[in-house]
């Protein structure tokens, strides 16, 4: 059982309440969970906010729902740190780990630390404004500090969720842990696509081997570990429509909002906050590794690793190709897929519907000899990027602490 919390038994709804005080020990798993959604709620808001206003104060309301959420994590994962240490019963102690002579669960440690470095990333950026001005750009040394943070607490949610899976000895708790479990995976692919949308995420870039290559170098590590330590049926498909559904609200929900520019140069007079991109159609190449990691289980790893990478880059090529000439057709520019809808230093033209870092040859012709050359070191990488995933999902599946 997930908790060392008795369990009276109600003899009319045994099953419930048995459920109830097993959950009832896990509320710093919800706490975290909130915490990590509004990380994610908070980031997306953020780049909206840098899209459509421009750079703003430290106070913005994006920011502090960010940081917010990491103080809710934080004071969570101390709270429980301290417990555990000093009014833990046994068996919390013994599955926790020890750092510094305190005792806490694996995730909690993993959140404290995320935690950490996301506050201190704040005065660390608006230096980085103040001394060298705007930034145009996702990756730059202070996001990245701020972004090891969001993983490590985004992370350590999963890790919490995912030992609370492990621990449960019913089937409605493994099931309802294992749910929880899939959001927070989902959490930490939206994440991802978020640190790669600079070079993968919108349709003009669908027709370049460039694409695939970053897809599939980073993708399969988190879609194949997040699938094989699950304990539902068709999981990485499960967290493939979540990611899809937590982006396609905010592109919804951003759209509604009434924003207009405050930086100069103003190019493009939008009216509303700029949503993100339309998620990548992740489900097609999970339903590939939902069935693969189903199906042969008697593969060696290695082998399944080469399956895993080659399926991942094909079913990427298949559901991209020709979804990229629909989103950028007049079809497309609607509401629904929150297409056209550019950031306000943007200058309207043609280059909107038109392919970007196609393989091209010295005439500047798209070449398909380069192309199918990109696809096989994207191949590799997938490869690469699976075997890591298998690795690292089983060592997930074990996790108890």
């Amino acid at each position: 059982m997930a908790t060392t919390i008795p369990v009276t038994q109600d003899t009319s709804h045994p099953g419930s309440r048995m459920a109830a005080a097993s959950l009832a020990g896990e509320w710093p798993v919800y706490a975290v969970l909130i915490a990590s959604a509004s990380i994610i709620i908070g980031l997306i808001w953020d780049i909206s906010w840098h899209r459509t206003i421009g750079r703003d104060t430290f106070w913005s309301p994006p920011h502090l729902m960010q940081q917010g959420g990491a103080i809710i994590s934080g004071l969570s994962c101390g709270y429980l740190a301290l417990k555990t240490t000093f009014r833990g019963s046994p068996e919390e102690r013994a599955r926790s780990v020890s750092f510094w002579g305190f005792r806490a669960p694996l995730g909690a440690w993993v959140c404290i630390w995320g935690t950490i470095m996301m506050i201190t990333s704040a005065p660390f950026d608006n230096w980085w404004h103040n001394a060298y001005g705007l930034d145009v750009k996702i990756v730059s040394p202070p996001h990245m500090v701020l972004a090891s943070g969001m993983i490590a607490i985004q992370l350590g949610a999963m890790l919490m969720a995912l030992g609370a899976q492990n621990r449960a000895r019913s089937d409605s708790d493994r099931t309802h842990l294992a749910i929880l479990f899939s959001i927070s995976a989902a959490v930490i692919v939206e994440m991802v696509t978020i640190l790669i949308t600079e070079d993968a995420a919108f349709a003009n870039e669908m027709h370049g081997s460039a694409f695939y290559r970053i897809t599939g170098m980073v993708l399969p590590l988190f879609m194949i570990a997040f699938a094989r330590s699950s304990r539902l049926s068709w999981p990485a498909t499960r967290i493939a429509i979540i990611y899809m559904l937590l982006t396609m609200l905010a592109i919804w929900i951003l759209q509604l909002v009434p924003a207009t520019p405050k930086l100069a140069p103003i190019y493009n007079a939008v009216t509303t906050m700029r949503p993100p991109p339309f998620p990548l159609l992740l489900f097609v190449p999970a339903i590939a590794i939902d069935l693969i990691l189903s199906r042969f289980t008697r593969m060696s790893d290695w082998v399944m690793s080469i399956v895993l990478g080659a399926a991942f880059v094909a079913a990427m090529l298949a559901a991209h190709w020709y979804w990229a000439e629909f989103m950028l057709s007049p079809s497309a520019r609607n509401f629904f897929f929150g297409v056209d809808q550019w950031d306000y230093s943007s200058r309207p033209g043609p280059w909107r519907y038109q392919y970007w870092n196609l393989d091209t040859d010295a005439s500047g012709s798209w070449n398909p000899a380069g192309f199918v050359k990109g696809l096989g070191i994207a191949i590799v990488l997938a490869i690469v990027s699976a075997r890591l995933g298998l690795g690292w999902g089983k060592g997930m599946s074990r996790i108890q602490r």
